[in-house]
């Protein structure tokens, strides 16, 4: 699962996702309930907007309850979990732009960060789910991450703890970033949640 990531820089948002970045000011590197863009569809454009990353806000959750991380939704059963089954079912879908994401190495036997990212360092879209809430001051947008099983990816397989699942993030390539903001329905949004080409990654150790 990633919990932790880094956003483009600003420079390069309209160039890489076609809509001016949100104007309100974002942390680089973004952690749970962190404010970050995402990309919505808009008519027949795309719109971005700072969303915060967990589909579930800390704040959202009642007293009493035991808190839960919502910022993954697992693909396979996206349509089934409270926290994600609206979202998906109403096409709530999203484009989470990213520069590279972060996940924990265990190889050396103990965890080391490492940064994945595009091999050929150009920036890249999560596919990620929205819903809003009312809070202080208006209404707030808050988005989750979809992932995959990959416990036989060459390369995602190699994260997280020993004997656990192995879990990647599902990338949507440029040439379908409208086709997935617009699908009609979940049978054509699945048809886009699919493990990135291998060849097209990199990842190496960036420990904090």
């Amino acid at each position: 699962m990633c919990t932790n990531y880094r956003v483009p820089d600003k420079q390069l948002f309209s160039e890489y996702y076609g809509t001016p970045p949100p104007v309100s000011e974002w942390r680089d590197k973004v952690y749970k309930d962190y404010f970050a863009p995402i990309i919505r569809r808009d008519g027949e454009g795309r719109r971005s907007d700072l969303a915060a990353f967990g589909m579930v806000p800390r704040e959202k959750i009642p007293p009493g309850v035991h808190v839960f991380d919502t910022m993954n939704a697992r693909a396979e059963t996206v349509g089934e979990k409270r926290s994600f089954s609206g979202a998906w079912k109403r096409q709530q879908l999203c484009l989470i732009p990213t520069q590279v994401f972060f996940e924990p190495d265990y190889e050396t036997g103990k965890s080391v960060r490492w940064a994945v990212g595009m091999a050929d360092g150009s920036p890249f879209a999560i596919a990620g789910l929205w819903r809003e809430w009312e809070g202080e001051g208006g209404a707030r947008l808050s988005f989750t991450m979809l992932t995959l099983n990959s416990d036989h990816y060459p390369l995602m397989k190699r994260f997280h703890k020993p004997g656990s699942e192995k879990r990647s993030v599902v990338i949507i390539k440029l040439v379908d970033y409208d086709d997935w903001l617009g699908a009609r329905s979940m049978e054509e949004a699945r048809s886009f949640v699919t493990l990135p080409d291998a060849e097209s990654m990199v990842a190496g150790p960036l420990p904090k």
